[in-house]
């Protein structure tokens, strides 16, 4: 855990760096695997995605024993939209089994392919979750850690329950800041930070990410030179990390992981 000195009104214990990866979408593991060697340095644990933008990957549980394999801390993604109960029942079970005790649960982007569930909710697989803690088949097994997600927006009550929140994307650190100074609730909250790749990402997230404000200099800059996207996150990582706001950053480098390595070994 990384230590920061400044300070925002709160005390600051550390700084952690929560990297997302991407998940394979075919039967192999040797990419995932790349992406946890590269990132590890800089990393202090890995978030997996659960069939994130709807499309199949290889299970969030699955990888997230990968990364544990290997060393690393990991966070596995579980989605409401493709299950039942049974099927997460399923998943605790499997989760148990590998050793992953951490999850973020979500609700789950527009599946590409089939129809969502209605069975579950988040609120329902956190309650599910923290139920298994009095249930004779954990016995002995450390209890659950459950997070959720948190748009920037006014926070239901019940997700102050989790154990910790991850914030939405936002390019803008003021934005940030403003929605933290809104909710001083104790918990660890991660703010979302995002490699902006190309001026054709940033319209794709205009239209699937609710209220993102992606700053037409920045687009344009990427527009001029990719490693801008880079630079761009890593000093938003730095700002974050500064104000002492925020527990730690959900970042997510996309295909720029190698860049996005190498320039935070640099600067934390």
């Amino acid at each position: 855990m990384r230590e920061s000195t400044a300070g925002h009104g709160r005390p600051v214990r550390g700084f952690e760096l929560i990297c997302e990866i991407e998940p394979p979408t075919r039967p192999d593991l040797t990419h995932a695997r790349h992406q946890i060697g590269v990132l590890s340095p800089v990393t202090d644990a890995f978030l997996i995605p659960d069939n994130h933008i709807g499309r199949a990957t290889v299970s969030s549980i699955a990888v997230a024993h990968e990364v544990q394999t290997m060393g690393g801390r990991s966070i596995a993604c579980v989605n409401s939209r493709d299950r039942n109960l049974l099927g997460f029942r399923r998943d605790l079970l499997t989760a148990a089994a590998y050793g992953v005790e951490e999850f973020l649960f979500v609700h789950g982007d527009k599946p590409t392919a089939g129809n969502r569930t209605s069975d579950l909710t988040v609120r329902a697989m956190m309650d599910e979750a923290r139920a298994a803690s009095e249930d004779p088949v954990f016995a002995d097994m450390p209890a659950f850690r459950v997070g959720a997600a948190a748009g920037l927006r006014p926070l239901p009550t019940w997700k102050r329950a989790a154990d910790f929140l991850f914030v939405q994307v936002s390019y803008s650190v003021d934005a940030l800041l403003r929605w933290r100074d809104a909710h001083p609730v104790e918990l660890p909250i991660y703010a979302g930070v995002m490699v902006l790749a190309s001026a054709g990402m940033a319209r794709r997230l205009a239209v699937t990410i609710p209220d993102i404000d992606i700053p037409d200099d920045l687009v344009q800059a990427v527009e001029r030179d990719q490693a801008a996207g880079v630079e761009a996150a890593c000093d938003q990582v730095l700002r974050l990390r500064d104000s002492g706001a925020f527990a730690g950053v959900h970042l997510v480098p996309v295909s720029r992981y190698r860049q996005v390595a190498a320039r935070l070994e640099d600067l934390l």
